[in-house]
């Protein structure tokens, strides 16, 4: 199990991580601080447990933020492989009825060939 040291609002902490995981802690806990250094410039030092509170508040926030946009996006993609698939549907079938007429073209043009071949003889 790796451990990894980093500074929140000034204090020292060691926080036990798996091993591998100590340049993401430790960039987690810097952006945790950056939130508290925000605040307490704001609020001013009120207090460990209360700035952790209020940085909490924030990075709550935003990833509730975040969720909901993830499930817009998720939406509009489910929206977009819809529009898709109708597509797909009707290419396929417009492509279809070109094939058919092409095909009753092509028939048209052998059967006069062979009236001009047969008149011609």
């Amino acid at each position: 199990m790796g451990q990894v040291n980093v500074s929140v609002n000034g204090r020292n902490y060691t926080v036990a991580c798996d091993d591998g995981q100590e340049k993401h802690v430790a960039e987690l806990a810097q952006y945790i601080d950056g939130h508290i250094t925000e605040l307490a410039a704001s609020v001013g030092q009120v207090g460990d447990a209360r700035l952790l509170l209020m940085a909490s508040l924030l990075v709550s926030d935003e990833l509730s933020e975040m969720v909901g946009r993830i499930e817009a996006l998720e939406e509009e993609i489910e929206t977009m492989k819809r529009a898709n698939k109708d597509a797909t549907r009707k290419a396929n079938s417009a492509e279809a009825k070109v094939a058919d007429v092409l095909e009753a073209a092509a028939k048209q043009i052998e059967d006069v060939s062979a009236r001009v071949e047969a008149t011609a003889r």
